[in-house]
């Protein structure tokens, strides 16, 4: 019987990509199979975010915009078009990453998982008395939330002695707020009111005057022929700062504002952000509020026995986000917890749940290392949920590092050989097996085991914690021991960042060095971070017999059009701002007259587009080569010295401030997860590095989850069993060698496996 022709629409099964060459990509051809699950490997800077970010998913969201009106179009951002020869088979790209998620204190892990919705559904049936829709039990609509702190939860109030020197007059400068200067228009409606004497110190006013000076709504005053608008100094100054989004005010209000403002819990909800007909109402004796503040894990036990056959359907899809949210180790959370206050792993495993529960299939996945935080049990558990979203029949992209997520690929695509001007190639694609028979950097290493040391190194001293209470740890007392490497471990969730994080950092002589943002980081590259520009911009200035200023472009020397940022930026209220380079200096930053100046042949552009790598040749000695070794040192070689701060991940971020305090001779070093975003090959140089500190006659302390970083230490502090309340407890203290032999916790169970297999 002959076989029926195949359908061409069934011809579509590869994503072609064909001669990409964004950022540091050569020309790069591959195939890449949809519906598989595929994850690219290599060294960092070898090419692999370009390759999946910066071409297929930026091409498909390009693409999906250009579907809409013009009219919307003229509203978005012009997303130019990547650096690619074609690409075929494209399908709706949905970028699953580890951005933090937004600062609205409205949004919570409830309501960006649609659990909170579905919650207030459930009540508005089942709960007793009843009050009405779901909406009543929404705290961001008016018929839900408590009017005091307008569903937010906590008021904010303002420190007057922050506002004000009571000890001086208005004449003397006593308001100490941003634009009330002696003489200013603000100041001078105060003082034109002829409510206080100008000359009269603030602690002797009447009550009555201290209550006009700060609480006195808008009230019309005339003076002789005058008419004023007076109003208290705390009512302008609600109404001036309080009211902005913090993150659009100038740096100089942002800091009076974190000085004044001091945030309270609202007395009349307690925190519950709702009113007080949505706290009355209740099932099986608990009311919304305090469902959301439960562990998750145990507000899906509490879900479980909620069988009213009307709701049966929306139980059963509430059920399944909650378990989805415990199976990705996130069960720790509750669904109150702000969404601002999640590390940026934990955002991504949020998103990710928030993605299995969608109807849509045929939709192309991008995932971001999504094992960043997560202990080798909880590996486990993600896999299985990359493996779910794959089945659903979705295209799944992974860049990972991973051995145990590498290992669940249909299909790998490898990038190098190394990073920056030496990677940008495909060195293998194929399946895992092949991967591992291939004479690649990740085909050698996926196997690659750190030993046990032996013998370890004996501590110096200790640094004692006591009755360590925050969050969730029970009272913990730890002898952190000095003068050598500590790992800290657990699952995620277990108390690890609140032990370390908590107890540390106000010690003297303790550098905390982690992923957080950079502050001001749009402006900041490497080479102004680490102090890099200023020996770069004397030999400039030296050689050409110009001032160094020329050379900064923060100053002189910058293009007038982008501000010398190289990139001009729009921000869009209702999604996030874009960049495109500028026009007029094409990403240079400089004026035409700055880049004539050469120092050995290169401009002062050339100089800030060299790797770390390259400018350590060309900066063969001086402050400069001491500042590049630092840099290579962290494992930073092929970062540019001129890419702006935002570009980096965490991981990058951590290494370039750890390259920074590495200069500063402190004595006790905390990392946070330093083998995130690096390659196996990678981890190796890192236990170098740390090696390097500790035998300088340093403490090293790491919280980390790599095996590799745990079998290298000395001593090993190990929280669990659980997380979030099953977590908080130490359940081993001893030295790795010590745990592997007699540890029955699920950290030495993996790392029994790790050293053994």
């Amino acid at each position: 019987m002959e076989q029926p022709a195949r359908n061409a629409a069934d011809s579509h099964d590869v994503i072609e990509v064909r001669g990409a060459r964004e950022n540091n990509l050569t020309g790069v051809s591959v195939d890449i199979p949809k519906r598989r699950l595929t994850v690219f490997t290599g060294v960092s800077g070898s090419g692999k975010s370009s390759l999946v970010f910066g071409t297929i998913a930026a091409e498909s969201q390009r693409l999906i915009n250009e579907t809409y009106s013009a009219f919307l179009q003229s509203f978005m951002p012009s997303l130019s078009r990547p650096d690619v020869d074609a690409l075929r088979n494209l399908s709706a790209a949905i970028v699953v990453d580890q951005e933090r998620m937004g600062a609205n204190s409205r949004s919570t892990v409830g309501t960006a998982t649609d659990a909170y919705a579905m919650l207030r559904i459930v009540f508005s049936r089942l709960g007793q008395p009843h009050v009405g829709p779901a909406g009543a039990f929404s705290f961001n609509l008016a018929e839900g939330m408590c009017p005091t702190c307008e569903g937010l939860g906590r008021v904010s109030d303002l420190d007057v002695h922050a506002m004000v020197d009571v000890e001086r007059s208005l004449n003397d400068g006593a308001i100490l707020v941003p634009n009330f200067a002696v003489d200013s228009w603000y100041w001078q409606t105060i003082v034109g009111s002829g409510l206080f004497d100008p000359d009269a110190k603030l602690q002797d006013y009447t009550p009555q005057q201290w209550q006009d000076f700060l609480h006195k709504p808008a009230t019309k005053i005339k003076m002789g022929s005058n008419n004023w608008t007076y109003e208290g100094l705390a009512v302008k100054v609600r109404r001036l700062y309080l009211a902005k989004d913090r993150e659009s005010m100038q740096p100089h209000i942002r800091a009076f504002v974190d000085r004044a403002v001091t945030f309270t819990t609202c007395a009349d909800c307690g925190g519950a952000r709702l009113n007080p007909a949505a706290l009355s109402s209740r099932i099986a004796g608990r009311n919304i509020a305090e469902c959301s503040a439960m562990q998750i894990s145990d507000l899906a036990e509490f879900i479980r026995a909620v069988d009213d056959p009307s709701v049966a359907p929306l139980v059963a899809t509430l059920r399944e986000t909650l378990d989805s949210l415990v199976e990705i180790g996130l069960g720790y959370l509750s669904l109150d917890r702000e969404s601002a206050t999640l590390s940026g792993g934990e955002a991504q495993r949020v998103k990710m749940v928030r993605h299995l529960g969608s109807s849509l299939s045929d939709v192309t996945y991008v995932f971001d290392e999504p094992t960043v935080g997560l202990h080798p049990h909880d590996i486990a558990r993600m896999n299985d949920l990359l493996l779910r979203l794959r089945d659903k029949g979705n295209t799944v992209l992974v860049v990972e590092h991973k051995p145990e997520t590498i290992a669940i690929a249909d299909h790998v695509v490898d990038l190098g050989p190394g990073a920056g001007s030496a990677g940008g190639r495909i060195c293998y694609t194929g399946d895992v097996a092949g991967l591992r028979r291939s004479d690649t950097l990740t085909g050698r290493h996926l196997d690659h085991r750190i030993t046990l040391r032996d013998p370890v190194r004996r501590p110096t001293g200790q640094l004692p914690i006591r009755g360590a209470d925050l969050h969730n740890l029970r009272d913990v007392d730890v002898d952190l021991p000095l003068g050598v490497l500590t790992v800290v471990t657990g699952v995620a969730g277990s108390g690890k960042s609140s032990l370390i994080h908590g107890s540390l950092p106000r010690r003297a002589g303790v550098v905390v060095v982690d992923q957080s943002p950079i502050r001001g980081s749009r402006r900041s590259n490497p080479a102004t971070y680490t102090g890099l520009l200023d020996p770069i911009r004397t030999a400039f200035a030296k050689a050409n017999g110009v001032k160094a200023a020329l050379f900064s472009a923060n100053s002189e020397g910058a293009c007038p059009t982008c501000k010398g940022i190289g990139l001009v930026y729009t921000d869009l209220a209702m999604m996030a701002g874009v960049a495109s380079v500028c026009e007029s200096c094409e990403g240079r930053r400089y004026t035409d007259e700055v880049l004539t100046y050469t120092l050995r042949g290169k401009n002062i552009s050339d100089v800030l587009a060299m790797s770390v790598t390259e400018a350590r040749e060309f900066f063969p000695g001086g402050q400069a080569r001491a500042v590049l070794d630092r840099l290579a040192d962290v494992g930073l070689g092929y970062l540019s010295l001129g890419q702006p701060l935002t570009t980096l991940s965490g991981g990058e971020r951590q290494r370039l401030k750890l390259a920074i305090r590495m200069a500063e001779k402190s004595n006790t070093y905390v990392l946070d997860e330093p083998t995130t975003g690096l390659h196996l090959a990678d981890v190796d140089q890192l236990l170098a590095l740390l090696d390097r500190l500790v035998d300088a006659g340093n403490t090293v302390i790491v919280i980390e989850h790599h095996q590799a970083v745990m079998a290298h230490a000395d001593w090993i502090i190990d929280l669990g069993p659980g997380a979030g309340h099953d977590g908080g407890r130490i359940v081993f203290t001893g030295t790795p060698a010590e745990l592997v032999g007699q540890g029955d916790t699920l950290t030495a169970r993996h790392l029994r496996e790790y050293v053994g297999g």
